[in-house]
């Protein structure tokens, strides 16, 4: 088996208890007692497969314990594995504390462990008697120019940011690694870019779409503009921006010269729209135009800061052809970047340059306000319960995500899904995602907006929760069916929309069709998926491999492959029902007409016949279930970043940036939005900060 962690994206709360560890076969001793020696390996289940430990005993000590067999993601487990091993042959023990934001990991080793010694023999009792669980040190005190809470995308930003300003900056963390929700992402950044659009073609179906928009009125009663008239003027703006287009490319023909088109209204209007919600009691909810502004403004310039600090991003020259739409962004305005913990990696190692001091495991708990109601510092506490008092001569940034890995949180202030939720619905989040830095905030009289509404990440394993375990190209590519093998939804819609149709159907589990994407094929056709092709770090084989998906290099290997359960489904289709979904779509891409759900951009047509010809390249089926994902709700920030108060006043010394805020996306973020925002925000938070006084 292999020996090193398989890199796969984990964003199942952490906090869930695993199942028991699987018994191998007792393996004998040299000898018994105290001079009791051997090689033992027991296993366990961890998040993403067993987890095995070898341990090596001479003489009735452990002198070695080594994990032989692990898939945990790589970054979240890494401390974990290399602690735990450490601390059993340290502490002759596997009654040991569980590392932050690793708890899952952190089990499956001492279980492991634990099933290693029953193997061998060895005394439980006298193991179990050598738990050890750290103590708390003398307190500390410790002192910068800028504190920063959470060492995601948006606190790493902030943190560089305010360095990059000249100040002295600490960055704590509560979990054992950084990245938070970043390192989930799936590598998508929203952002209007002219120069990339121009070497585009604009699609009928996108001319389409322009067109609606012309023959939109501020008086439209669906638009909701009297109850948020500040947003017609984006309307006036973006038609006129179209009219523009449209004379400047007089003569030209969608769909074969006409360039691709984008504006900062349209980007905002798609943000309003997009965010536009009504929620259980009646009442709408809108995106801040002034905060949807600075995001859709300054999207571009924090994509090329990101490129400056190291991050890998496209020149805008030459990038036309990467622009695509991530699932739920409205628009091909969806640019590439380095994504997961290579992004991460890149954010440490430029903080670190900078002279930022990085404290893991580190968890805030409490804001210290001074007489005059100045933010002027943190109160937090080490992993081993250490109280530590972070001093901050010119404030904090709040940058300590949101609560989807806290779905009590959730449920309590929903005021959207309704019994759509639970508080136990799965997540994509990282299980350090539990609302702290906004009940902190809360605590000190920060003004919050938006808390009842969060986002259901609708393309999520089934079993798991995560966006794992699964593929699927750009969204106006995508097929989605039921479990007859109809379609069922507009693919290319929001994702509140997406997740509300699938939690319809049967268990709210359905069906993404793949195969490969037609994007860089000179016919636009999709000609097939190889079974080594793959999407989060695994490869489609691994799926097939390990039960997640569905694979055929025939539509009648595919329907035959349906009939054993995968992700928790069987659905057992038939030949007959996908050539029929696949052929009609096929039929609305030539078309530029999607007269069943009105899908805006089409493509992804599947050549069927060149890939039942071809052998080496097939067809995947993906199940997949709505789980939580994004807060749409927190404090409430101005476009300087700085925290309000109910008054609407800024609290001096505070300010946040990425998802621990509310008011940007309103009632939907849309797809891609989020990594944008937190680039966005988290630099201009930590500019503010750094240069505070």
């Amino acid at each position: 088996m292999k020996k090193f962690c398989l890199s796969v994206i984990l964003a199942l709360a952490m906090t869930m208890s695993l199942t028991g560890c699987s018994q191998t076969p007792k393996q004998e001793p040299a000898k018994t007692g105290d001079t009791m020696s051997g090689v033992f390996t027991g296993t366990s289940t961890g998040m993403q497969g067993p987890v095995s430990v070898q341990l090596t005993v001479e003489e009735g000590k452990i002198t070695k314990a080594e994990v032989t067999e692990c898939h945990e993601t790589a970054g979240l487990s890494d401390v974990a594995l290399e602690r735990i091993p450490a601390q059993i042959v340290e502490h002759q023990t596997f009654d040991l504390d569980t590392v932050t934001g690793a708890t899952l990991c952190s089990n499956a080793l001492m279980r492991a462990a634990e099933d290693a010694a029953t193997n061998g023999g060895m005394d439980l009792s006298a193991l179990k008697a050598n738990a050890y669980h750290a103590a708390a040190g003398e307190a500390e005190t410790l002192s910068a120019d800028v504190v920063v809470v959470g060492g995601g995308g948006a606190g790493l930003s902030a943190s560089i940011a305010a360095a990059q300003e000249g100040s002295k900056v600490i960055l704590i963390e509560k979990s054992s690694f950084l990245g938070g929700d970043t390192m989930m992402a799936g590598g998508a950044f929203n952002a209007v870019d002219p120069e990339a659009q121009a070497e585009r073609v604009l699609s009928e179906a996108q001319k389409n779409t322009l067109d609606s928009y012309l023959a939109l009125s501020t008086t439209d009663a669906d638009l909701h503009l009297d109850q948020f008239p500040e947003w017609a003027e984006v309307l006036t703006t973006l038609q006129s921006d179209i009219q523009a287009f449209y004379k400047a490319n007089a003569g030209k023909t969608a769909g074969k010269d006409m360039p691709g088109f984008d504006s900062i209204s349209l980007h905002m209007w798609h943000i309003y729209t997009g965010g536009l919600r009504q929620m259980n009691d009646g009442r709408w909810i809108a995106s801040d135009i002034d905060l949807a502004r600075t995001l859709a403004e300054s999207a571009l310039n924090s994509y090329d800061w990101a490129g400056s600090i190291g991050v890998g991003t496209a020149s805008h020259a030459g990038a036309g052809d990467s622009l695509y739409t991530v699932l739920g962004a409205m628009w091909p305005r969806t640019h590439a970047y380095t994504a997961g913990l290579p992004l991460i990696q890149v954010l440490q190692s430029a903080a670190e340059k900078e002279g930022v001091t990085i404290y893991t495991e580190t968890a805030a708990k409490s804001l210290i306000v001074d007489d005059n109601g100045r933010v002027t510092g943190v109160k937090a506490e080490k992993a081993d319960g250490t109280e530590v008092t972070l001093e901050a001569g010119h404030g904090v940034v709040l940058a300590s995500g949101g609560y989807c890995a806290n779905p009590a949180m959730v449920k309590q202030y929903d005021e959207y899904w309704g019994d759509d939720l639970t508080d136990r619905t799965l997540t994509t989040n990282v299980g350090t995602n539990t609302g702290d830095g906004i009940v902190m905030a809360m605590e000190i009289g920060a003004d919050t907006t938006g808390l009842g509404v969060s986002q259901l990440m609708p393309s999520s394993s089934p079993i798991k929760g995560t966006m794992t375990d699964g593929i699927w190209a750009d969204a106006s590519e995508q097929i989605w069916i039921n479990g007859q093998g109809e379609r069922f939804v507009d693919e290319y819609a929001e994702r509140d929309v997406l997740a509300k149709a699938s939690l319809t159907l049967d268990n709210g589990i359905f069906y993404i069709i793949y195969a490969g994407s037609g994007m860089k094929e000179a016919d636009g056709l999709c000609k097939g998926a190889s079974p080594e092709e793959g999407l989060f770090g695994t490869t489609i084989q691994s799926m097939v491999d390990n039960g997640h998906v569905w694979y055929g290099s025939t539509l009648a290997e595919l329907a035959e492959a349906s009939k054993t359960a995968a992700g928790g489904a069987t659905p057992a289709f038939t030949e007959e029902a996908l050539r029929t979904v696949i052929e009609k779509y096929n039929s609305y891409v030539e078309n530029q007409n999607d007269p069943d759900f009105g899908k805006e951009v089409l493509a992804g047509a599947i050549d069927l016949e060149a890939i039942e010809n071809d052998p080496n390249v097939g067809i995947v089926i993906s199940p997949r279930k709505a789980s939580l994902h994004h807060t749409m709700g927190g404090v409430v920030i101005n476009t300087s970043a700085e925290v309000l108060n109910a008054e609407g006043q800024p609290i001096e010394g505070l300010w946040a940036a990425g998802e621990v805020t509310g008011g940007i996306h309103a009632g939907n973020r849309l797809g891609g939005n989020a990594i944008a925002d937190i680039f966005t925000f988290g630099m201009i938070a930590g500019q503010n900060a750094g240069k505070a006084q």
